[in-house]
């Protein structure tokens, strides 16, 4: 498979290693930032010869990557977040023009969480009893907060928990409402990204925790996903991957 990666910064030389790991070609690196990357920006020449593009690059560019990609006709894994409230937009420009498979978490552990989290707040739902809210960590480099884990995470606690009608992720300077899901996060040093959800009542405390000791996790799904979405054309999301692999 002949891929360009969008995004050359630390991210994108891990998925380097892994695809390469997985016999796949490295065929265009595009960062207007970083000096070892092979083009400045997405044309025509920089990804004439890529099968699948990887996003990996910041919110305000993914926008005009999705056009860029989309008019050239090029299949896209989308591993930035930050413009999940668009998706419904980003659905229609894209018809059955290409493939494109986003989410804010390709790592195999993480869907494997998602799956652990819904079942224990189906569970949950129908004791009142425990409260439930989550907290997420990262390093103090990452571009967005909450991540787009948190708030996958805090979607699924939501639908499973009928009782949490809305999620708060901002500091909130009064009491918590019983209908309100909060998730907060804190950014710092260089904590690994960790995801943290909590059942709570007078007597105990449930906590499920999932930490990510590299991103060789999310680089290895990403890549799996390039190499499912390479012959699709229409627009799906990571769990729509998942479901045919787990």
């Amino acid at each position: 498979m002949k891929i360009a990666l969008i995004g050359y910064g630390q991210m994108g030389h891990i998925l380097e290693m892994v695809a390469q790991k997985r016999q796949h070609t490295i065929v265009a690196k595009i960062d207007p930032y970083v000096p070892d990357a092979t083009h400045k920006e997405i044309s025509e020449i920089s990804v004439k010869e890529a099968q699948v593009c990887i996003d990996f690059s910041h919110p305000e560019a993914f926008w005009e990557n999705l056009k860029k990609l989309l008019s050239l006709e090029k299949n896209i894994v989308a591993g930035t977040t930050g413009w999940y409230d668009r998706a419904e937009e980003a659905k229609n420009l894209i018809g059955n023009k290409i493939g494109f498979v986003y989410g804010s978490n390709f790592s195999l552990g993480v869907n494997l969480f998602y799956r652990i989290v819904e079942k224990a707040a189906d569970t949950m739902k129908a004791f009142a009893g425990y409260d439930v809210a989550g907290v997420e960590y990262h390093h103090n480099k990452k571009a967005d907060s909450p991540s787009g884990t948190a708030k996958s995470l805090a979607q699924i606690i939501k639908t499973q928990i009928p009782r949490k009608e809305s999620i708060v992720y901002d500091a909130v300077n009064r009491k918590i409402l019983p209908q309100e899901l909060h998730f907060a996060s804190l950014r710092c040093g260089s904590i690994p990204g960790t995801h943290k959800i909590f059942f709570d009542s007078d007597a105990d405390t449930i906590e499920l925790s999932h930490t990510a000791r590299n991103r060789e996790g999310f680089a290895l799904g990403a890549i799996l996903a390039a190499e499912w979405i390479i012959e699709k054309k229409g627009f799906f999301t990571v769990q729509d991957f998942f479901k045919e692999i787990l």
